[in-house]
């Protein structure tokens, strides 16, 4: 006896479905396979588990087997939805990204035609956790891969959250889970854009060493801090004469305000250049203090 080959058993069930189509599309089973982004659970040659919503998750006797694939966007980015339908049905896509599987949207409501599965209402505006409506919308059998490009919205961030691609299919009976449509989910990550650059305000408080600057001309004069003009008043006030000795030390103290490039010790000299004016005064404050006495 001849062993089987293990590609026949998928290869043999896709033709026994095709074969059931053609015989009564009503309880014919449309399937596909999403490619891109990666799926979180294995799938099979035909994309099973897809039934149940929202995730395929809770297929009779095909439980998920978890891939741990995350797939990583930038919010605002134009995406590549990629499926394969390995089963033709007349339909079309939808796509949903939500925080978890629990909070994607339910399917929405079908009319039935010629079969249950008749239409179901495309949203031309979807809003989130919908993210677009009416993709890939057919009503023969694809030759291939199916890609389409879908914008991510401008304001949506999340961490691990799901994305759900789901097909609806037309002339097709119900499923059982599933009703008329089939269900696959990814796990995403859609970081913040990168920010501006930030700006060079805080470059601002370099103004500050042009005070420095002034600080740093004050200490030419004895007064140490305190601004030009008190550090010539304390110039002034550094004479050891009397009051006139006083005033010469603070005009000679003004001078040097006015040059950079003088030193506190040189203010200081300036106001002792005339000895003998120092020496007739002192004589004078002696001789008062003497005639005050003899009163």
């Amino acid at each position: 006896m001849r062993p089987r080959a293990p590609w026949r058993a998928p290869a043999a069930a896709t033709l026994a479905a095709a074969a059931l189509a053609a015989l009564d599309p009503a309880v014919a089973h449309a399937h596909f396979a999403l490619l891109e982004p990666a799926c979180y659970s294995e799938q099979s040659s035909l994309g099973d588990p897809q039934k149940s919503a929202p995730c395929g998750q809770a297929d009779p006797g095909n439980p998920i087997e978890l891939t741990g694939e995350v797939t990583t966007y930038v919010q605002g980015q134009t995406i590549t939805l990629r499926i394969d339908e390995t089963i033709f049905h007349p339909g079309h896509y939808r796509v949903s990204i939500a925080e978890n599987p629990e909070s994607l949207p339910p399917d929405p409501a079908v009319t039935a035609g010629a079969t249950p599965c008749g239409s179901t209402v495309i949203e031309t505006d979807p809003q989130l956790p919908l993210v677009a409506d009416g993709l890939l919308v057919h009503t023969s059998a694809f030759t291939g891969e199916q890609t389409v490009e879908i914008k991510l919205p401008d304001d949506l961030t999340c961490d691990n959250c799901t994305l759900q691609v789901s097909e609806f299919m037309s002339n097709h009976g119900i499923n059982n889970p599933g009703g008329c449509f089939y269900h696959h989910c990814a796990i995403v990550t859609i970081l913040p854009r990168e920010g501006e650059p930030t700006g060079s305000g805080g470059a601002g408080g370099a103004g500050g060493d042009s005070g420095e600057g002034g600080a740093a001309s004050s200490s030419v004069s004895s007064g140490g801090a305190g601004d030009g003009g008190s550090t010539a008043s304390s110039g002034g006030s550094a004479g050891d004469g009397g009051a006139g000795a006083s005033g010469d030390g603070g005009s000679a103290g003004a001078d040097a305000s006015d040059s950079s490039s003088s030193s506190g010790c040189g203010c200081r000299v300036g106001a002792a250049e005339d000895p003998t004016i120092a020496t007739v005064a002192g004589l004078l404050a002696l001789g008062l203090l003497r005639w005050r006495r003899r009163r």
